[in-house]
């Protein structure tokens, strides 16, 4: 472990658990039959009662934290506030982090193999929902003998699991952790959703969603619909600071090439991305966000679902995040105040945009690092 720091989790084993039992979905459609892939951190204590469970946003999975092997150079996606000593510290808390239905990196998903067929899923796995995932996960919370989590924390899409944990099962969650989150997507959310969904799908080798069955990958749609979604999670500030207007290779050449740093760099991005996820993934991703609306049964009234919650919330946001900005975050705090909820809300000066929360700021990691040392649990 002497290459890791002294706060690291070192190196984690993913593992799997098999579901048999079928899973009815908001769509009315089910899945007979399921895996499901996740990491732990910590350990869980005598009553049971220091289990935090970690959601992740649209394309991470569960390797939240610690590092898959010695050689690998970047650990899990939130190894930022994962760990010892850290703002979810290990030392205190069990952390269970899976990795979604739907999901490219483990459990069931388009690349996995309908039973049924014998082939991948493809397009015929079916839509799911933030609600069908917090249903999944009280399935995965009862296997692990959990019967209440102290928290349940998330970023991003993971901000809107741990609001969904609060309404849906309202005795089994203590505190609900929403960080850079909204209550529902504004419209020109959607819309970019929309546009990256149709550059894959526009892509000559998605073979609408069956690519698998003739060995390609729409990697061209996919590069683009990431070079898209990219930019709306930095600001403008964070893409000027780092990259202005600087010239690649330091002249212009009149053509229709690359040649801007940052469109090098955006490039780079999408390609990366193309190599390790799954466009169907993706697409699913993207309308698990869309769909996401815990008050429309209740005509838009936030406050009327939140007053069903028993939880406490801590909510936070970035000043230059404008894909889910603090006007967002306000939303659900109006909701919950007039609801009588308990809720801590802080906003951070940031210029790093949606991504903030995954970036590290003293002021931010304090803070979060504070609400989580006060959640009791029994030592």
């Amino acid at each position: 472990m002497s290459n890791f720091a002294t706060n690291s989790l070192g190196v984690i084993q993913p593992q799997t658990l098999h579901f048999n039992e079928p899973l009815t979905l908001a769509s009315g459609k089910t899945i007979d039959e399921y895996d499901i892939v996740y990491e732990t951190y910590g350990s869980l204590n005598a009553k049971g009662d220091n289990a935090v469970l970690v959601c992740h946003a649209l394309s991470a999975d569960h390797h939240a934290a610690g590092y898959h092997s010695e050689s690998d150079s970047k650990p899990g996606w939130w190894d930022l506030c994962i760990g010892p000593g850290k703002a979810i510290d290990t030392n205190r808390f069990f952390v269970v982090s899976p990795g979604n239905l739907g999901q490219c990196g483990g459990s069931t998903g388009p690349m996995s193999i309908n039973p049924k067929t014998g082939k991948a899923y493809g397009p015929d796995f079916p839509v799911v929902t933030v609600s069908d995932w917090v249903n999944y996960q009280e399935r995965l919370a009862d296997s692990l003998g959990i019967a209440q989590w102290a928290a349940v924390a998330g970023g991003s899409l993971g901000g809107m699991q741990a609001m969904q944990w609060s309404i849906q099962f309202p005795t089994r969650i203590r505190h609900a952790i929403i960080i850079a989150s909204a209550p529902k997507l504004s419209a020109q959310n959607i819309a970019f959703n929309a546009v990256a969904r149709q550059a894959i799908m526009s892509d000559p080798a998605f073979h609408e969603g069956r690519y698998y069955d003739h060995k390609v990958v729409p990697a061209s749609g996919l590069k683009i619909a990431r070079m898209l979604g990219h930019i709306t999670y930095l600001s403008d500030d964070a893409m000027g600071d780092k990259f202005g207007r600087d010239v690649k290779n330091e002249q212009l050449n009149y053509n229709y090439g690359v040649e801007f740093q940052v469109e090098s760099y955006l490039h780079y991005q999408g390609e990366s991305f193309a190599a390790r996820f799954d466009a169907n993934t993706y697409l699913l991703m993207t309308k698990a966000l869309d769909y996401f609306d815990p008050a429309e049964k209740e005509g838009g009234d936030l406050a009327a679902v939140f007053s069903k919650t028993d939880s406490q919330f801590f909510l936070a946001s970035f000043t230059t995040d404008w894909r889910f900005s603090p006007q967002r975050s306000r939303e659900i705090v109006r909701a919950l105040t007039d609801s009588k909820r308990d809720v801590s809300y802080l906003e951070f000066e940031s210029n790093h945009g949606h991504d903030a929360f995954l970036v590290d700021n003293a002021e931010y990691i304090a803070a979060f690092s504070a609400y989580m040392n006060n959640i009791e649990i029994s030592e």
